[in-house]
């Protein structure tokens, strides 16, 4: 439920010093202590990881950081990260990340619940924009909890599905029946020279992704997102910081020894999240696509994750797996005129 209305002065959280963070070197010199916060954030994902975030400014260069970042002392527990737009859609604070993560939300440490508060509290006091958005916001998200500022409207409309499966104790058997009656029919015309990995390598892994995906979507007259420059820097940067972090896994099916296809998946606290993934036409008749997203569910599932995530879109192909949708929200906070 979304609060009422309610004054923000930063008096309400007198424990809490918030500093405005304008500058790509400021959001690093933070990081040690965002990442205790994103770990310590029982709701956060890795698209408001670090590893992923800075990565994307780097790769995106907003020229305007607005990032409210709360202390209680010497200890960081919360970080709301925007940037300023001011183009054709009006003056707006985004969050950073937007147009490459499924999710967006801001961190706020449950031992200091005000600090959210506070931190809209500081990003409100700046009245050159006139929209905030908090975009692709998870049922529980921290951002849907802030109260209402003063002198603004808000507004939470529906805005995308998530098709998600869980697997709860069946592990893999949560997998409807036939489709792993599919999966394993798949499996005997593939043959005998089947293999999947795990990646390490992240470069190599994202050279035959990058190859795999760009081969399925030329196949229908496309390129595809890798295909952009500033995608494929943005992965080039975040896939080796997420590996070191434990949030990513990369898996691998090579067939006839070529491979064949590839899946890159985010984790974290029991949910696995294919991402993106590329596969080679030519296995087209083995359902290499299958194969591949058959394997990372049982490892999921062999490694005690609970849900797989199949993110935004409702793609026909999720549904086949047993995925429900959960729906992410818009949240927008408007300001009025002045009178």
């Amino acid at each position: 439920m979304i609060p009422a209305a309610l004054s923000l002065q930063p008096s309400a959280a007198p424990s809490i010093a918030v500093r405005l963070v304008t500058d790509r070197p400021g959001l690093v010199a933070l990081e040690p202590g965002w990442w205790a916060l994103f770990r310590a954030c029982a709701q956060a994902t890795p698209f408001q990881s670090p590893a992923w975030l800075l990565a994307w400014t780097s790769a995106f260069a907003p020229a305007d950081l607005r990032v409210a970042a709360a202390f209680a002392g010497d200890h960081l527990v919360g970080l709301a990260p925007f940037w300023h737009e001011d183009g054709r859609y009006g003056r707006r604070l985004l969050p950073l990340g937007i147009g490459v993560s499924d999710d967006l939300d801001i961190l706020v440490h449950p031992d200091h619940p005000s600090a959210g508060q506070a931190m809209l509290a500081r990003l409100v006091a700046d009245a050159d924009w006139d929209v905030l958005g908090l975009e692709d916001c998870l049922p529980g998200a921290a951002a849907l909890t802030l109260p209402v500022p003063d002198s603004f409207d808000d507004s939470v409309e529906p805005q995308a599905v998530r098709p998600t499966l869980a697997l709860g104790d069946a592990g893999f058997d949560a997998v409807p029946a036939r489709k792993r009656r599919s999966l394993r029919r798949s499996e005997r015309m593939a043959g005998a020279d089947l293999s999947f990995a795990i990646d390490d390598d992240t470069d190599a892994f994202l050279d035959d992704l990058m190859r795999l995906h760009r081969a399925r979507w030329q196949a229908r007259g496309e390129d595809g997102v890798l295909a952009d420059p500033a995608v494929a820097r943005f992965h080039r940067d975040a896939l080796p910081r997420l590996q070191v972090a434990g949030l990513v896994r990369l898996h691998r099916l090579r067939i006839e020894g070529r491979p064949a296809a590839a899946i890159y998946a985010l984790c974290h606290r029991g949910v696995t999240a294919p991402y993106i993934g590329g596969l080679d036409p030519a296995f087209t008749d083995v359902a290499a696509g299958s194969l591949a997203m058959g394997h990372l569910i049982r490892t999921a599932a062999a490694e005690g994750d609970h849900t797989i995530d199949f993110l935004r879109g409702a793609e026909p192909y999720k549904y086949l797996w047993g995925a429900r949708d959960v729906q992410t929200v818009r949240r927008r906070f408007v300001r009025r005129p002045a009178p």
